[in-house]
């Protein structure tokens, strides 16, 4: 496939592909870190929840800032942004003893997510051609498996050798080296709204058929995530398993990546809902196995299961907004989409941290079955035009009746005005 693109496109790809692997790197080398530091500084289970979901805070306050400012300044100031604040607040965590100002700088930190990874896939589409649209996406988001298996297991590996404060200063390293490499990013010009069509609102974006349930479907899954990322650490402790957290998170974005590169190229040819409805199934058998870990091998298969589930489902959905946005307005479609995942993490730490303080660890993964199931569902009936189009879309006997290059088709033979086009899609 990047073989048949231009020369000058492959470096802007590979450049891009490196500073997002860097910046996962980061992110991710906290991870099985971050939850014992903070448990280690004195917190309860719930304010460890409450720390860890502030990070989706700052995701929540700026991501549809971030998706505006990448469509109208272009998706490289976004990158700079998330990157320069990826670089510097782990160097905060050196110095940070109370829970409060954890929780501030935590949010701080989230501020990075929600400006980078809504430019990334805002440009990784702009330089995409559209027939290998969801190869692309999917080759191109190996950054978060990979990030996520060398970040954790690096992160957990130093914290044992030579303790926390190695842990953050190496995370900063891997941020500052991400920004220097989007400095030397060629970014295409700024796609232009046409004349006729009025500027489109957050809440009309939110509302709209073609976004509202894939933002609901990514709030559930948000939800689990953050019930992962926040508690795993912490379950797998207090089962007594002799298993290393950075080996769980490891061993999970091993399994997203190896899904990742068979789904993105399939989705092209076979349709993006049948990967989404068969990515939630599995991932909720990973939630599953977690709920009934007791050893070792239980926890291992839930992490390949868990893994594989969450590396094609937040791409798949990626690629089917992609399908279902125009170029002017693409960092705004995906920052409402993804802010549906942040949100689900900003709730899952305080809410789920109060469920686990009750109820113990071990159940909230019994809740995140559930959530996993309910999602499911409502992507199988409620995806498209109605309980049949929705189950012939999400089981890849159908067409997505909200993708505009199939609009596009149906108006340039039908002689159907924009206005009607418009609101068709809507």
């Amino acid at each position: 496939m990047f073989q048949t693109l231009d020369k000058q496109l492959r470096l802007n790809l590979l450049i891009l592909f490196t500073a997002g692997l860097l910046f996962w790197c980061s992110i991710g080398s906290l991870l099985p870190t971050l939850p014992l530091y903070i448990e280690e500084v004195g917190a309860t289970k719930q304010q460890i929840g409450i720390v860890m979901g502030s990070f989706a805070i700052g995701m929540l306050l700026f991501r549809g800032w971030m998706g505006r400012l990448s469509d109208r300044r272009g998706r490289k100031i976004a990158l700079l942004i998330g990157s320069f604040v990826v670089a510097i607040a782990p160097l905060g965590y050196l110095g940070v003893q109370s829970v409060p100002l954890l929780m501030g700088l935590r949010a701080f930190h989230g501020i990075s997510i929600a400006a980078f990874t809504t430019a990334y896939l805002a440009l990784v589409v702009d330089l995409t051609p559209a027939n290998i649209r969801g190869e692309v996406i999917g080759y191109m988001s190996l950054i978060t498996p990979l990030g996520v298996a060398i970040g954790p297991t690096v992160g957990g590996y130093l914290q044992a050798g030579a303790g926390y404060g190695a842990v953050f200063l190496a995370s900063s390293v891997s941020g500052i080296v991400a920004f220097l490499c989007i400095l030397f990013i060629i970014s295409p010009p700024l796609p232009s709204q046409p004349a006729n069509q009025k500027q489109t609102r957050f809440w009309q974006i939110l509302v709209s058929p073609r976004v509202r349930i894939p933002s609901l479907v990514m709030f559930l899954v948000g939800l689990d995530f953050g019930i992962v990322h926040t508690f795993i650490p912490l379950f797998i402790k207090s089962t007594g398993v002799d298993l290393n957290a950075g080996l769980f998170y490891g061993i999970a974005a091993s399994a997203g990546f190896s899904a990742r590169f068979f789904s993105g190229r399939a989705s092209d040819k076979l349709g993006r809902g049948l990967f989404v409805t068969v990515s939630l199934v599995v991932y909720g058998l990973g939630m599953f196995f977690l709920w009934q870990a007791t050893d070792k091998n239980t926890f291992l298969l839930g992490a390949i299961l868990e893994g594989a589930g969450s590396g094609i489902v937040i791409p798949m959905i990626a690629a089917m907004m992609s399908d279902r946005s125009q170029a002017h307005e693409r960092g705004q479609i995906f920052a409402v989409c993804i802010m549906g995942l942040d949100l689900g993490i900003a709730i899952a730490g305080p809410l789920i941290g109060y469920i686990a303080e009750e109820y113990g660890y071990r159940n909230t993964f019994g809740l995140a079955t559930f959530l996993t199931l309910c999602a499911t569902v409502i992507f199988l009936t409620l995806s498209s035009k109605g309980i049949e189009n929705s189950l012939r879309f999400a089981t890849g006997r159908g067409e997505d009746v909200y993708a505009l290059e199939r609009l596009a088709l149906l108006n340039s033979g039908m002689g159907v005005s924009h206005a009607e086009s418009q609101r068709r899609r809507e």
